[in-house]
């Protein structure tokens, strides 16, 4: 038997948090304004070692804090207490079908056992994966306040802390808006590097034209310009632009990822455990990406610094990931992030820590601070065998 097998999960508890965020964001498909709403599960084992793992939903993109906090309350538990940490597979398995969606709340589940097993373990989740193939991921930091003077602000904060990436949110005002704010930062940072990002903001019907305005700047890349469903009309405007195309909410699932590449809707896609219901299964939407000769991005939801540890883990393990990553809001979006030792940013790269597990626990006081309510269950001992 291993350490892991003497490791039985005999408690769980889920906080539900509010985080202040310092300003309004506008993306193509919705606003965040004042707070985000995420969900905290904590897995308590036998052995005295918890692992943690973070639930961050935006209810126009992956579903609402309610439902993951449903998933995390009542669908889940059941799996998970009373079972071991080498059952983790199986435990991700069965939660798959247990309940539908709920891809963040799953997300929580694998990271907090794989956070636990490495605390058991005296290994990284990065290990767990597969290896470190790198230790530290370039930060891109998007800008979608509708003020765009406090975002010019931000950007020079950004360049001051050596972070020269950016993703523009395009398509929430008008065509115009979009074409100043780009002009305005060629204009004025002209050695940064710029990505473009509508989340489906714009309608199939005259999408070409505005993004053949938007190639004339030279992005990176421009990435879900139509909604999710249109994979003929991604497909098209793939061929009608001079610069990569990335899909992101098209592209959830492996099966998505498949049809993604069977219709050639894009050359790379856009990963985040948040949509893909867990770091295994983001890296596994990552090889297929590579198999098929298209680069891999590291994206977020609206999250706090336990998401952000999860895939850097995953990053840092997962070779085809090589665009960067955007796990800034700790650091610039958050009013006060929950982790116990702030989010590891230096020189414009967001860097794997050092330590088992995740590497940084939460501080439990600022989780109680932000908490709007939490659960506790437990393994009864009766059940015992």
């Amino acid at each position: 038997m291993s350490r892991l097998d003497d490791e039985r999960i005999i408690g769980l508890r889920v906080w539900h948090l509010q985080l202040p965020v310092v300003s309004a964001r506008d993306h193509g498909i919705g606003r965040v304004d004042q707070v985000i709403d995420i969900g905290l599960l904590e897995c308590e084992t036998s052995g005295g070692i918890r692992g943690y793992g973070e639930a961050s939903p935006w209810v126009v993109f992956t579903g609402s804090v309610e439902a993951s906090l449903a998933a995390m309350t009542r669908y889940l538990p059941p799996l998970v207490l009373g079972r071991s940490l080498s059952d983790r597979q199986a435990i991700c398995k069965d939660a798959e079908h247990a309940v539908a969606h709920a891809t963040e709340a799953k997300a929580a589940l694998e990271t907090a056992l794989l956070d636990a097993s490495g605390k058991a373990l005296g290994v990284s989740v990065a290990e767990m994966l597969g290896g470190a193939v790198r230790h530290r991921i370039p930060l891109s930091c998007s800008l979608a306040n509708p003020d765009f003077d406090a975002d010019l602000a931000l950007v020079e904060r950004l360049q001051a802390d050596q972070v020269n990436i950016v993703k523009l949110k395009t398509g929430f005002a008008d065509h115009r808006f979009d074409m100043m704010r780009l002009e305005s930062l060629r204009k004025h940072f002209p050695d940064l590097q710029i990505r473009v990002d509508y989340n489906q903001g714009l309608s199939p019907y005259g999408a070409e034209t505005k993004l053949r305005d938007v190639a004339g700047f030279l992005p990176d890349f421009i990435e879900q310009p139509v909604p999710a469903r249109h994979f003929d009309a991604m497909r098209r405007l793939r061929e009608s632009i001079t610069v990569p195309l990335l899909a992101d909410e098209s592209v959830f699932s492996l099966a998505d990822m498949h049809r993604a590449v069977a219709e050639d809707i894009c050359d790379g896609v856009s990963i985040k455990i948040m949509k893909s219901g867990g770091l295994s299964y983001a890296q596994h939407i990552a090889a297929l990406a590579e198999a098929k000769g298209l680069a891999a991005y590291g994206g977020d939801m609206f999250e706090a610094g336990v998401a952000h540890l999860a895939g850097t883990h995953m990053i840092a393990a997962t070779p085809n990931i090589t665009l960067g990553c955007e796990f800034y809001q700790a650091k610039y979006y958050l009013k006060e992030d929950i982790l116990a030792s702030p989010y590891p940013i230096v020189d414009g790269y967001a860097m794997l820590p050092e330590g088992a597990g995740l590497g940084i626990d939460p501080d439990l006081d600022k989780v109680n601070h932000y908490a709007k309510q939490s659960w506790n269950q437990s393994w009864q001992t009766e059940h015992k065998s």
